[in-house]
């Protein structure tokens, strides 16, 4: 038996389990392991790896999701799904349950001409739920309880936000400019009502202004040349650099040019340790601790794999923020967008649960310095064994210029036989996700208590996680292996260590037998029936403080879900190989003679006639003759409002360079559901919800909600559809004139209100007579103004390159 080494990810600790399997035996593996899920920019996302490595005979996905205050939206997106396979896909759903099955045969997952498998890649499960009630939800089972938190509806408060962005050598090349790209966009979400400055360093510190300044339109331009403007260079003092921000919201401040009841924030940004100045991190951490004194709160952003982590999180945690990792990769600059969304808007601050003592005890954290909007927050508990009927609680908090009290109650009775009917369900949830809160939230506190404190919280946490069988960086677990053969191995929970110790391996026991757990972020569990899972196999580690503990406590159960692989082969395949895009050419010249071809008179060289074009945009016109038109694009001054339909609910903007002949981007807008994609030559960006996602070209992506299906294949075609909507089209274009490119199907469906630089074709098109001395040439009008259109032979792009030649009307703009 061999075990193979843990390797982590962005969203993965993997755990990888091999094994010696005698010839035509059968192995039967069964995993087990919980995940709790955070609350990010208005949903919970689940995100599951299916990468089997080679076809299986019986393979079975199965997501159930209960949710009693009723699930708002559903959407699923996968990385692997093809048309074939997604027939294997069914979603149903009502007020508060949804099922998702993934049953795919053999057949549809062998790719193309081969035997390997196709399923490699993510499947992602996004959803919220219905909050009709400000004071949260109370659910309650087995005598625990949990408070979600996320009243919707209030106003942000103004802030006064800092940015200080590390400019130092080893922050030249990529990181810099994805740090001014992302800054860019930031200024451009600040909100009028806020206040803001800019600090860049290295050796030293500069501010781009003395004082905060308003986010007015003209500061925000101002500021946005300055970021274009940074460039790395010099070494890293980061101590002055913070104190700097510190002193500038100080003498804010004191000037009272901080309105009342406003969120200062201070936002750093670097990729490395501090070497000049103060070096020593423990006094830089207790430097800015002092100098803030609990009146800001301060986000730490660490860029890259070469910043000392552990150094930015307690300097974050001391501050009453948090760290984060920007992982060093193309969408680098996205990530720190979304981060900034995470913070960029502030609902409540001072904010405190109170439920009566009474009734309740071993409340897990109940008082936050701030709600963000998207955001929620989660309070655990125990009842008391006399408990009543009604468990009340009410949360305080203070709005903008004002102090707030929400009250909620929840049934004890009620709650206990809801939870109890799903058969899916882990009883005794709520009792483990109270536990997992308190021991995440014990470790957090360790992070900047004294040794004495320190100590009492290790030994709490240690407890904790010893009789709920949690895989911490204070315990392991050793898996055996099973009929009393000897040997152990032990499973170590995933946490990153100092740079000197960074590619330590960890390793998870196989066994031959039925095997197990991966605990997952959760921990292991075992029977359901079991208070304590696997007792004997769960001993005290080495007591080592983590470096990094587990992303901000994820908080939102997806009650039961299975992956079953059946009847696998014991030998695996051979390794996995890419499928080979291929889309058929369809169309013909044939609807116009061509013309003749000619000979060149001897001795002379024929002309070299120049390659045959993709035009930028190909339009199909409904219930006209003519059935193709090409538009060339000759005049373009900033971006271009190509379509919009408000029946629709569709916009199309671009931004068309005439000097290279193609789109730098082109973006779609929905209204229902609320979803933007802005595609460039790079990448695809999705953003629901304030929150980005990154898709490359030529990956597969197949993404479903109720009312929008968008789809990408190997040839790069992206796909936005839905039930009588008109579809669009993108796709990055690599043959002759390449660029983006965008199509329009099902165009029947434009409402009479459609307009646009392209839509203006799809209300009355006037077309006039073939010209008397050539029949190639035409005039068509289109809202009062006359257009020449030319017959011409252009590449049809719409099914893929190397692309087709048609004969169409071509048109210039």
């Amino acid at each position: 038996m061999l075990s193979s080494p843990r390797a982590a990810g962005r969203k993965t600790e993997q755990f990888q389990v091999s094994v010696s399997v005698a010839p035509a035996a059968k192995v039967t593996f069964k995993l087990v392991y919980e995940e709790l899920l955070k609350r990010h920019l208005g949903a919970y996302e689940l995100l599951l790896k299916v990468q089997p490595q080679q076809l299986v005979k019986h393979l079975q996905m199965d997501i159930h999701i209960f949710e009693p205050q009723g699930i708002s939206f559903l959407e699923t997106e996968s990385t692997f799904m093809t048309n074939e396979l997604a027939d294997a896909l069914t979603v149903s759903q009502n007020k508060t349950k949804a099922h998702i099955q993934f049953k795919p045969m053999l057949s549809q997952q062998k790719s193309s001409g081969q035997q390997d498998t196709v399923l490699d890649g993510n499947f992602i499960v996004r959803y919220d739920v219905n909050r009709t009630s400000s004071g949260g939800s109370i659910q309650i089972e087995n005598g625990y309880f949990v408070h979600y938190f996320a009243p919707e509806g209030l106003p942000t408060i103004p802030k006064n936000v800092i940015f200080v962005i590390d400019k130092s050598s080893s922050m030249s090349g990529r990181k810099m400019q994805q740090t001014r790209e992302a800054l860019i966009k930031i200024l451009d979400d600040l909100s009028p009502n806020d206040q803001f400055n800019l600090i860049s360093f290295s050796g030293d510190a500069a501010q781009w202004k003395p004082l905060l300044v308003p986010a007015s339109a003209e500061n925000v331009n101002q500021a946005r040349s300055y970021a274009a403007g940074i460039q790395a260079h010099g070494g890293t003092d980061i101590n002055h650099a913070v104190l700097m921000a510190v002193q500038l919201l100080n003498s804010a401040k004191q000037e009272e040019l901080m309105p009342e009841g406003t969120v200062s924030l201070i936002i750093l940004l670097t990729d490395g340790d501090p070497t000049m100045g103060e070096t020593n991190p423990a006094r830089i951490q207790r430097n800015v601790k002092e100098a803030i004194d609990g009146q800001y709160s301060l986000f730490c952003l660490g860029f890259g794999f070469d910043v000392s982590y552990a150094f930015l999180e307690k300097l974050a945690l001391d501050n009453g923020g948090l760290a984060r990792r920007i992982y060093e990769d193309s969408d680098s600059a996205l990530q720190l967008q979304d981060f900034y969304q995470e913070v960029a808007n502030p609902l409540l601050t001072a904010v405190t649960f109170e439920y009566p003592s009474n009734v309740v005890e071993e409340v897990s954290q109940d008082n936050f310095r701030l709600l963000f909007k998207g955001s929620e927050i989660v309070v655990a508990g125990k009842l008391r064994d006399q408990s009543p009927d009604v468990l009340s609680a009410k949360v305080r908090g203070q709005l903008h210029m004002q102090n707030i009290t929400f009250q909620t109650e929840s049934r004890v009775a009620e709650q206990e036989k809801e939870f109890q009917s799903p058969k899916y369900i882990f009883h005794s949830f709520m009792e483990r996700l109270w536990a997992y809160l308190t021991i995440q939230q014990l470790l957090e506190q360790m992070v900047s208590a004294s040794a004495t404190e320190k100590q009492a919280l290790e030994t709490r946490a240690l407890n904790l996680s010893l009789h709920y069988c949690f895989v911490t960086p204070l315990t392991s677990m050793v898996v055996t292996k099973p009929d009393g053969r000897e040997g152990s191995e032990v499973a170590e929970k995933p946490m990153e260590t100092n740079r000197e110790n960074r590619h330590k391996n960890f390793y998870l026991a196989g066994t031959s037998g039925k095997i197990a757990n991966d605990p997952g972020r959760a921990g292991p569990r075992g029977p359901l029936n079991s208070p304590r899972p696997y007792p004997d196999y769960l001993t005290a580690g080495e007591s080592v403080l983590p470096d990094m503990l587990a992303p901000s406590v994820p908080e939102r159960m997806i009650h039961g879900m299975d992956l079953r692989a059946k009847d696998v082969p014991a030998v695996a395949s051979d390794s996995i190989t890419g499928r080979l895009g291929e889309r058929k050419a369809s169309g013909s010249s044939t609807d116009l003679p061509q013309p003749a071809k000619t000979a060149s008179p001897p001795g002379t060289t024929a002309a070299v006639p120049a390659p045959i074009q993709a035009p930028p945009i190909i339009l199909t016109l409904p219930g006209q003759s003519v059935d193709r038109l090409c538009v060339d694009i000759k005049h373009s001054q900033g971006p271009m409002n190509l379509l919009s339909d408000p029946d629709q609910g569709i916009e199309v903007t671009a931004q068309y360079e005439t000097e290279r002949a193609q789109f730098s981007w082109i973006e779609v807008t929905f209204k229902n559901p609320q979803l933007q994609v802005r595609a460039s030559p790079e990448h695809v960006v999705v953003t629901r919800n304030r929150k980005n996602s990154a898709y490359k070209w030529k990956e597969t992506l197949f993404s479903v909600t109720p009312s929008l299906k968008m789809t990408m294949d190997e040839a790069g075609l992206l796909l936005l559809s839905s039930p009588d909507r008109v579809t669009i089209g993108l796709l990055p274009w690599d043959g002759p004139g390449e660029g983006l490119r965008l199509l329009l199907r099902d165009t029947d469906r434009f409402s009479s209100r459609v307009g646009g630089t392209l839509g203006q074709f799809y209300q009355d098109v006037l077309w006039g007579p073939p010209a008397a001395a050539d029949d190639s040439k035409r005039t068509l009008r289109v809202q009062g103004l006359d257009y020449s259109a030319t017959r011409l032979l252009k590449l049809d792009y719409q099914e893929g390159s190397p692309g087709t030649e048609i004969s169409c009307w071509s048109i210039e703009l």
